[in-house]
């Protein structure tokens, strides 16, 4: 990672308006508010991308009231460089508005060699925040998510180990992500006993990816829980880039991709008709996606990713505009519906 010269480096003094810029949604029932665009640092932010666009992208989220920065203990590439990052970037440029910011970090997925590095254990989990906050120069995060669900381990190792970490000043409220309807309602049931505050599912949603309204949604909203929508561009594929054809060099034609080329091709004739109703309102693609999102019952924050300043700020344009007519909500359930 290119690493910033010291002698041409510039205090940040964030903009004095920032918190008039962006709204602010209750997380479920508890006292957190939370923006409604999040900024995660999955990608751009890993020991091989560029230190200065890290930092750009950083502050103009907070300079547009983005406090919530979302991060996992695997973040990168490699492991781990996404909160090293992030640290140096915090410490450099958000240490003195801390009591600004929402952090949140993770555990969850494949972090080191040998059986205690994955899953959710409680060696795993208690190990992992540790080394997290080494990362990032923090004290504690604001949020701390069990990634995904662990078959193997009880899910009272899981609650009592995120108890400890609580307890322990680590974190200051837990969630959990990709967890199912009744993996949510045992969790819930676990941490209410234990008085934790549990506050936030993290779920993949979007336009393309719907299954949330099944039932996890009505579990979140019995439960008292927020809801934070992840991929809500579907990997790129509610972006202007598939209007037309699959581009070269695009997600879909890599290895290692969330995209296949039959399903995007398969959707692209939906893409188009999105793209009208989104012009039609004067918006982007992209935007109407965000927007749809904002507009769902139940959602605290949409949770983007970005690789520039100016696409974080493209994306904010997105809560600018988050009315639907009775028309639009028929026509886009129409070409989206089956995606539930």
């Amino acid at each position: 990672m290119h690493i910033n010269d010291k002698s041409n480096y510039k205090t940040y003094i964030p903009k004095e308006d920032r918190y008039q810029k962006i709204s602010y949604n209750r997380s479920g029932k508890s006292g957190v508010l939370l923006p409604a665009i999040s900024l995660g640092l999955w990608h751009n932010f890993g020991k091989y991308d560029h230190m200065a666009n890290a930092e750009a992208i950083l502050r103009t989220a907070f300079d547009h009231g983005i406090t919530h920065f979302d991060l996992a203990n695997n973040y990168g590439p490699p492991y781990g460089s996404a909160e090293e990052s992030f640290g140096l970037l915090y410490k450099q440029n958000f240490k003195s508005y801390r009591n600004e910011l929402f952090i949140a970090t993770k555990a969850g997925y494949d972090m080191w060699p040998g059986p205690y590095g994955n899953h959710g254990s409680r060696k795993y989990l208690i190990s992992s925040i540790d080394e997290s906050l080494q990362r990032m120069n923090l004290e504690y995060v604001d949020l701390f998510y069990h990634h995904r669900p662990d078959p193997n381990t009880p899910l009272e190792e899981t609650a009592i180990a995120l108890y400890d970490i609580v307890r322990q000043g680590k974190a200051l409220y837990v969630g959990v992500s990709r967890y199912n309807t009744d993996e949510t309602n045992e969790m819930a049931k676990l941490l209410k006993e234990l008085k934790v505050p549990f506050i936030i599912h993290q779920s993949r949603y979007s336009l393309f990816d719907r299954s949330i309204e099944n039932n996890l949604l009505t579990t979140l909203a019995e439960n008292k829980l927020g809801c934070i929508a992840f991929s809500p561009l579907a990997q790129g594929l509610l972006t202007d880039k598939y209007i037309s054809r699959i581009p070269e060099n695009s997600r879909a034609l890599k290895s290692k991709t969330y995209l296949d080329v039959n399903a995007v091709e398969e959707k692209l004739p939906v893409v188009k008709k999105l793209n009208a109703i989104a012009q039609n309102r004067g918006q982007k693609l992209h935007q109407m996606a965000i927007s749809w999102l904002l507009n769902q019952k139940g959602i605290t924050s949409v949770l983007v990713g970005v690789s520039s300043p100016n696409q974080l700020e493209e994306n904010i344009k997105a809560t600018h505009n988050t009315l639907f007519s009775e028309e639009e909500i028929k026509q886009i359930h129409m070409l989206t519906h089956s995606f539930k």
